[in-house]
């Protein structure tokens, strides 16, 4: 059986012999959860919906990450293209219109009509119209797995527009990274611009003397994990950089 080592910062390593936590446990239980999800987006076919269930992989996305890849089948059909690909995963975030997503690439001085028109000419011409199920082409089954590898690596129990930005900038070779590039949107400051917007909700949240209710995104983190979560970016920038 091979060996996995887990660095874990002194504080926090004498908090958790102090409490007796089974690391190995917990670790097998977060491993074995990653595996699931990076899988399920390798093997999945095409968009679900609500007649065909939201489960595996699809049953931890928020409401609107649903909403956001009911509207990308949408816009395959529409064109029409008989695929969903990274390109119509992205008008679909566009076009859900509420999402945090949407605030984060405005935090970076992104238009969003300029994005959707760039992407609207940047996209292939009409294939036959489709009939029944649109399946993902195996980009968009790539930007599926980097979704799932970005909620994890922030340490999130869910899915939402945010990991599918970020996913959409990782899979490089996807048209819909080459525009959102060419937009001047990179993966690193995106990140880092999602971890603020969370903390910014956060704050708003504890500050009000009556929260309204909150999304799934909104209620998921607390401070000390988005310290935790900067930490670890900072962690991770420093090893690319050396």
């Amino acid at each position: 059986m091979p060996k996995i080592n887990v660095y874990l910062p002194d504080e926090l390593a004498a908090a958790v012999k102090e409490a007796q936590v089974p690391v190995s446990a917990i670790c097998q239980a977060a491993l074995e959860r990653a595996v699931r999800d990076v899988t399920a987006a390798r093997v999945a076919d095409e968009p679900p919906s609500e007649d065909r269930g939201w489960i595996g992989l699809f049953g931890r996305f928020t409401p609107r990450a649903r909403q956001a890849v009911a509207l990308a089948e949408q816009a395959a059909r529409d064109i029409p293209h008989n695929y969903v690909g990274s390109e119509h995963v992205l008008m679909g975030v566009i076009d859900e219109g509420g999402n945090l997503a949407l605030k984060v690439l405005d935090s970076l001085d992104i238009e969003l009509g300029d994005l959707r028109t760039e992407l609207a000419a940047s996209m292939g011409p009409a294939t036959e119209e489709p009939h029944g199920n649109i399946a993902f082409t195996p980009i968009s089954k790539r930007v599926l797995e980097l979704t799932a590898k970005e909620s994890l690596a922030l340490g999130h129990n869910y899915i939402g527009c945010e990991h599918l930005l970020l996913g959409l900038i990782a899979a490089e070779e996807g048209l819909a990274s080459q525009v959102l590039r060419r937009m001047g949107v990179e993966l690193r400051t995106t990140r880092r611009a999602v971890v603020t917007a969370l903390t910014g909700y956060l704050h708003a949240q504890q500050s009000a003397p009556r929260p309204p209710a909150t999304t799934a995104s909104e209620n998921a983190l607390t401070r000390d994990a988005l310290g935790q979560i900067l930490e670890r970016l900072d962690a991770i920038e420093q090893r690319l950089a050396g």
